[in-house]
């Protein structure tokens, strides 16, 4: 199955969308602007092997250095940019790709080793820590970088030394007497040489892959231990001393790693580390029938348990911050000051990879909803509508202790880069083909509406499908399919919540949706091939699962969730926390054009439908039940209540004060 990143080259996004702009802004703005920044604070010349500053930096967050993952940085960057350069040719992106290339093919040491860190810094202590050091997080994204660049300039520059870096680490690793039997602490290799192998066939790099993923939490995989405690003892690790990250003594549940993924039953840890891990399960499952069934069904186990027990409404996933990852199953505080609430960038785009890859194996709505969510919530939100400025913790609600802002750049500064390749992309996510005119069947499976065109190669030539949409504001798509033959079938996604209420013009008899996804025959589209689908674009109320505790009420349009910030709504003077909202509540939608952003997008109102609770007047651990609700209904109206999409949020200035999910007034 074709991978999104080499996907993205036959889709052309259509002007005026908002992921459109979006990819505009990185082109036009971001790439430039991280290229500064990785310029200016010293990631850009890393390669060059001199001496920093910043190496002499004590941690942030003990006891990984600060400049660890500038490898991973730079390789980003430059998949990115061979991303966006397909279609938006710029003469100094272009000449900086060539200039770091030549900066890293100069770093590779005679056995093909390339890492900063442990080339400059510590060179005696390659391969001694994987648990925590990311040397192979950071070839899994060089290996990234090498496939973009490959496609973008059709030269081996960068993929000859990477094969090179391949080689030694398939020596290196694996289950033989003179290997190391690890794996990496951060997963994001293994997804990478499957993506790899799809390109070599070289069963070496299949092999590796597949050897990191099984591997994965053997409890006697090294000398009868576990790796990581066998590797920490050979590294003389002080027991009474354990990393920031870790909130008791043994924390093999962090890295994925405290049992087999076959044997684990639900998802536990660092968000990243787990979305990335499962990516690469999924896509080993494609490319490997001794695999299934049960990996399979052990990967859809955990899809599941995240989806249903610890994720936002938002698709944001990963409420504690201490390990920037999982708590406990239904545990999903908004704030900081409710518990917890990190929901990191980089987790959302790792569920969209993972969403993705699941499709390919089993076409199911259910994977395609969570993967628009994400889209257009946990990630767009990190990225300001100028691009940039940053999040890496994507909070619910805001508190005095961390208002809802954003960031020029981070110390790990994993999100920014990310937001870059994935929107560099994007295409690739929103079409699937299957077939080809070889045989003369094709089958065009649309997961995303966002205006775009789709080439198409058919026994007839060269056909084309576009569908021109105002999504995600307006709900009218319309197709237009350009072939020569009928050979062509479509499925298109109807998405859980429009439920039944969608129409087809022309109309289809015998209609009927099948896991999410309406099929349109070839014998239709002959017939109309231009055909219009309609689905329901109207505010709804949504709630929390009631085992999380919070009885809150949050409202969503479409796929967008919404928000409420101070800019709209000055008044506010407690984040929010006291704001009560009726279910009964009307809304009143209204078209903007932001003059600071020029972003439009459709605001929502309520009016008469919202007080806010009388907090003070409560006293004591107990409140009789109707002198509850008597203080809860004496609270002051709030006349207008002004809501805007949640990946808008801290854009356009204010206090940082903002909030999604909205306590519930029980009148």
């Amino acid at each position: 199955m074709a991978y999104p990143q080499t996907a993205f080259k036959a889709v052309t996004l259509n002007p005026g969308s908002l992921i459109q702009k979006r990819q505009e802004t990185v082109s036009s703005a971001t790439l430039l602007y991280q290229l500064e920044i990785l310029k200016s604070t010293g990631r850009y010349d890393a390669f060059k092997l001199k001496w920093h500053s910043s190496y002499d930096d004590a941690p942030d967050v003990w006891p990984i250095p600060n400049h660890l993952f500038w490898d991973s940085d730079i390789a980003k960057w430059i998949e990115g940019a061979c991303y966006v350069l397909q279609t938006h040719p710029n003469a100094e992106i272009d000449a900086a790709i060539h200039e770091l290339v030549d900066m890293i093919r100069s770093a590779q040491q005679p056995d093909g080793y390339i890492n900063i860190h442990f080339t400059v810094v510590e060179p005696e202590k390659r391969f001694t820590n994987l648990r925590d050091f990311h040397e192979l997080y950071n070839a899994g994204h060089l290996i990234e970088a090498a496939l973009a660049h490959q496609d973008l300039y059709h030269n081996d520059h960068l993929m000859e030394p990477i094969l090179k870096y391949v080689k030694l680490l398939c020596k290196t690793f694996g289950d033989g007497p003179n290997q190391i039997h690890g794996y990496p602490g951060h997963p994001e290799i293994e997804l990478a040489l499957l993506r790899l192998f799809e390109r070599t066939k070289d069963p070496e790099h299949f092999k590796l892959a597949n050897y990191f993923i099984t591997e994965r939490g053997n409890p006697t995989g090294d000398d009868g231990q576990h790796f990581y405690v066998s590797e920490a003892k050979r590294r003389g690790d002080d027991p009474r001393k354990r990393p920031d990250y870790w909130p008791d003594k043994s924390c093999l549940w962090y890295y994925s790693a405290h049992a087999p993924i076959l044997e684990q039953k639900s998802i536990e840890g660092h968000s990243v580390r787990a979305m990335y891990l499962l990516t690469a399960a999924a896509d080993l499952i494609l490319k490997s029938e001794s695999t299934t069934p049960d990996l399979k069904q052990a990967v859809l186990g955990l899809w599941d348990n995240m989806v249903d027990r610890k994720m936002y409404v938002t698709g944001g996933i990963g409420a504690m911050k201490q390990w920037e990852g999982f708590g406990l199953d239904y545990f999903l505080p908004q704030g900081t000051d409710e518990g917890g609430c990190y929901a990191e960038t980089c987790a959302a785009i790792g569920v969209m990879m993972l969403a993705e890859r699941l499709l390919q194996s089993d076409l199911d709505g259910r994977f395609t909803d969570i993967m628009e969510l994400c889209l257009y919530n946990a990630v767009l939100t990190s990225m300001s509508p100028n691009g940039k400025e940053f999040t890496y913790v994507n909070q619910l609600a805001s508190s005095e202790a961390d208002p809802s802002q954003r960031s020029s750049w981070f110390t790990c500064a994993c999100c920014p880069p990310n937001i870059l390749r994935l929107l560099g992309h994007i295409g690739g996510y929103i079409y699937t083909t299957t077939g080809s005119s070889a045989n003369g069947d094709i089958q065009i499976t649309t997961h995303l509406y966002i205006s775009s065109t789709l080439d198409l190669e058919t026994l007839g030539g060269k056909g084309s499908l576009t569908q021109e949409t105002n999504w995600p504001w307006d709900g009218t798509v319309k197709f237009r399919l350009k072939s020569r033959e009928d050979n062509v079938t479509l499925k298109v996604r109807i998405p859980g919540w429009a439920s039944d209420d969608f129409k087809l013009s022309p109309e289809l008899l015998d209609i009927g949706v099948d896991k999410g996804y309406l099929t349109i025959p070839g014998s239709w589209l002959a017939e109309n091939p231009i055909f219009e689908l309609q689905l329901p674009m109207k505010p709804r109320l949504i709630t929390p699962h009631p085992f999380t505790n919070q009885d809150t009420l949050s409202i969503a349009r479409g796929p967008i969730v919404y928000c409420v910030e101070d800019t709209d709504n000055p008044w506010v003077t407690d984040h929010f926390r006291s704001l009560q909202l009726d279910p009964k509540c009307q809304f009143i939608e209204h078209d903007v054009r932001d003059r600071s952003t020029g972003d439009e997008y459709i605001a929502l109102r309520v009016e008469n439908g919202v007080s806010l609770f009388k907090a003070g007047a409560v006293s004591g651990p107990s409140t009789e039940v109707k002198q509850s609700k008597a203080m809860r209904d004496q609270g002051e109206i709030v006349e207008k209540l002004n809501f805007v999409p949640y990946f808008f949020r801290a854009s356009r200035g204010g206090n940082g004060q903002s909030r999604v999910g909205i306590r519930q007034w029980h009148r």
